[in-house]
């Protein structure tokens, strides 16, 4: 099953910033900004539940916050900084700058 991502002329702000706006979507991008390894769904750490964590990849995918591919039975994901440096210059840095301020989601 191919999973649809936006192209980059595809993206559009105000889903982007809703994907943004959720503290723990925000936690899975921090964590992809300091690591550029693609990395699976259940590596992040969040205490949510498996379907609530779907959601949330799902919603930072479909916004072309982030790519995801399968790999065997992994899903793996990777932020796409260039797309939205081209797209939204400069805003995914303002908002990963900002969000150091806030307390961390993470278990």
């Amino acid at each position: 099953m191919s999973l649809l991502h936006p192209t980059r002329e595809q993206l559009q702000i105000a889903p982007v910033l809703h994907a943004l706006s959720d503290p723990q979507r925000l936690s899975i991008v921090q964590s992809l900004a300091e690591d550029p390894t693609p990395r699976r769904c259940g590596s992040f750490g969040l205490c949510v539940t498996k379907s609530t964590l779907t959601h949330h990849f799902r919603v930072l995918r479909e916004a072309g916050v982030i790519e995801q591919h399968d790999e065997g039975t992994a899903r793996l994901s990777t932020l796409r900084r260039e797309d939205l440096e081209a797209r939204f210059p400069g805003l995914l840095d303002a908002i990963l700058a900002g969000a150091h301020d806030l307390p961390t989601v993470l278990a």
